[in-house]
């Protein structure tokens, strides 16, 4: 199958294209886009100049933000749903008017809503549109473990801008516990915002996926402080490398990570408790990411993921191709 999509949110899309399709990934004249020097098989993800869009000949589109559906049909000149199956991955919690919020894509007979949560599916009111749920993929970079630095690691983008929607603001009480050492982008004056210094909250960096998990990996725990975001993909990518987790209880990690494999709670100081136990113990927290790893291993494996994918994406071309023929 031919898939069009943009490189949006780039550990979902490592994950998605690995799979047995050819991926056509959009270049745009400034050359963003595409691949972005990401490791993956040229054979199967492909680049496309903006020029060539409306010869690229896709089976279906995947769409991730609403200004796509626009952008689809001026590059290929085919709207969305209407000419094209077409299948919208929705990766955020609703953000106005919880729990009434109603989804943009609404009452709409020509798409799939693939959300990526149970979580989101439940507080999208998306009326009659088709919805399903994939639950993410993770490739898996091994068990990385070691927990030599009694820290606490944490990955958020944009902590300061974002700040209660991310549980940053709690960053400032949990450091009193342990150091945090937060890595992303844009993470420069969280530990001023915070009014702790830069020994207690450290920016450790945006680093590479690579590096990022390996240094993760060093750290004792890994938190998980978001009160209203979806399942984030850095704390299922702590769990394969080996990490026990403290977590805020928040939209969907209770069925993310399982009680033995690390402390989530809405009560601060139950979490700064569990924080502490396994910074004390580290045959503790040891055991703990080993629990977590092989839960997420087989809940959140990119096999799971993959065939999920394979099958709602059959669906989609088979639902559009009995409606095409229909309307004839």
């Amino acid at each position: 199958m031919r898939i069009f999509a943009w490189h949006m949110h780039g550990g979902w899309m490592d994950a998605f294209v690995r799979g047995e399709h050819h991926y056509l990934l959009p270049i745009d004249q400034k050359g963003d886009g595409g691949i972005g020097g990401r490791d993956w098989d040229r054979d199967h993800v492909l680049e496309l100049p903006a020029d060539e869009s409306r010869s690229a000949s896709p089976d279906v589109l995947v769409l991730q933000r609403l200004e796509e559906f626009e952008w689809a049909e001026t590059l290929l000149g085919l709207r969305p749903g209407r000419d094209i199956p077409t299948v919208f991955v929705e990766h955020n919690t609703p953000r106005d008017n919880v729990p009434e919020s109603r989804h943009p894509l609404a009452d709409r007979d020509d798409i799939v809503i693939a959300h990526v949560t149970h979580f989101n599916a439940l507080f999208w009111d998306t009326g009659s549109t088709a919805t399903t749920v994939i639950e993410h993929g993770i490739v898996d970079r091994g068990y990385l473990y070691t927990g030599e630095l009694e820290r606490m690691g944490v990955v958020i983008n944009e902590p300061v801008r974002r700040w209660r929607v991310t549980g940053s603001d709690l960053i400032g009480g949990f450091s009193r516990v342990a150091p945090v050492d937060v890595f992303g982008m844009k993470a420069d004056g969280l530990a001023e915002r915070l009014g702790v210094g830069a020994s207690a909250v450290a920016n450790a960096g945006d680093l590479p996926t690579d590096e990022l998990h390996r240094e993760l990996a060093r750290r004792r725990l890994y938190l998980h402080t978001p009160r209203w975001t979806s399942l984030g993909l850095s704390l299922l990518e702590a769990m394969h490398a080996g990490l026990p987790v403290v977590g805020v209880e928040a939209t969907e990690i209770s069925r993310a990570v399982p009680p033995d494999a690390g402390v989530v709670s809405s009560r601060l100081s139950e979490l700064e408790a569990g924080a502490r136990r396994f910074l004390a113990d580290a045959d503790a927290a040891r055991a703990a990411g080993m629990v977590a790893r092989e839960f997420a291993l087989e809940r959140y494996g990119l096999g799971r993921f993959l065939a999920d994918w394979d099958s709602v994406l059959a669906d989609a071309v088979e639902d559009f191709t009995r409606r095409t023929r229909s309307a004839q």
